[in-house]
């Protein structure tokens, strides 16, 4: 009996490992469609049967994508995307973790009068849908004289209440006595956070920073809101320029994105292996 129970489970086992396969790859074909399309001509890329792999590669879809050696097109340059974007994305990515890391680690560790309200309120304003402030952001960001700027993307980026929320649900699985024990050696509070807290709290940091850096990447509607001079577009607003120009050259339109998506892509490659720990082990513990 043992031995057949071993047999199904095992049996299962595969049958259930061969279904996550098959779904997992029909999650990937439509990238491996795009990355194929690519590096084709736009005559070959509604070929059926759909040939995979090109008998030939044609990067010139890449050249005129990235306008090299050809004329400047106005309304759209990815070389200047790629600068805004990474630029936007680099700096709210350090300082919202910087900032989701002090605060986490206030709410979690130092108690002072007020501070389960004070965090509750700060969860609350989550449930505010985002298109609701763009009102009230244009008008401040106008009175302020920085309509129009990358301003209007980096500020309301350094703080994120999601970051806060997992800083501090991972501070709270740390023991208060290595805090206690930095106390009695004359360690301060600055001291304990910097170099005894943000050691240990480094997976759920990562984790963090990929998707802060996920998030101000693919951020379309605030850059489409705010920005209109398009040498200050962003990737997701400059790709929708570049379809708009070559509506129906597929093959252009599957560079621009394959593009657009490498730095998605080598971000997520790099930090994967603290993705899942840092995100569970932050939301285990409340």
């Amino acid at each position: 009996m043992r031995k057949k129970n071993g047999k199904w489970k095992l049996l299962r086992r595969i049958l259930c490992t061969a279904a996550l396969g098959a779904l997992g790859f029909t999650m990937i074909v439509p990238f491996l469609w795009m990355i194929s399309a690519s590096m084709k001509r736009p005559i070959d890329v509604m070929e059926l049967p759909i040939r995979w792999i090109p008998e030939y590669f044609y990067p010139d879809n890449y050249m005129k994508v990235w306008n090299i050696g050809g004329k400047a097109v106005r309304n759209y340059n990815f070389g200047l995307a790629y600068v805004n974007s990474l630029k936007i994305a680099v700096i709210n990515m350090t300082c919202s973790v910087l900032t989701s890391a002090a605060a986490g680690y206030a709410f979690a560790k130092i108690k002072f009068r007020g501070r389960n309200v004070i965090f509750l309120l700060y969860l609350a304003t989550m449930m505010i849908p985002t298109q609701i402030t763009l009102i009230p952001k244009f008008a401040i960001f106008t009175q302020l004289g920085l309509s129009g700027t990358h301003w209007t993307l980096i500020l309301p980026g350094l703080i994120t209440i999601t970051g806060t929320f997992l800083m501090r649900q991972y501070f709270t699985q740390i023991p208060d006595e290595l805090r206690e024990s930095a106390h009695v050696d004359g360690a301060g509070e600055f001291h304990i956070w910097a170099r005894i807290m943000l050691p240990v709290a480094k997976p759920c940091m990562a984790s963090l920073a990929m998707v802060v850096f996920l998030w101000n990447w693919n951020n379309y509607l605030d850059a489409l809101v705010f920005l209109s001079d398009w040498r200050l577009y962003t990737i997701p607003v400059a790709l929708t320029s570049f379809i708009d120009e070559n509506t129906t050259d597929y093959s252009l339109i599957m560079a621009a994105s394959t593009s657009a998506l490498l730095p998605v892509f080598l971000v997520f490659l790099a930090g994967q292996k603290f993705f899942v720990k840092g995100l569970v082990a932050g939301a285990v513990k409340g």
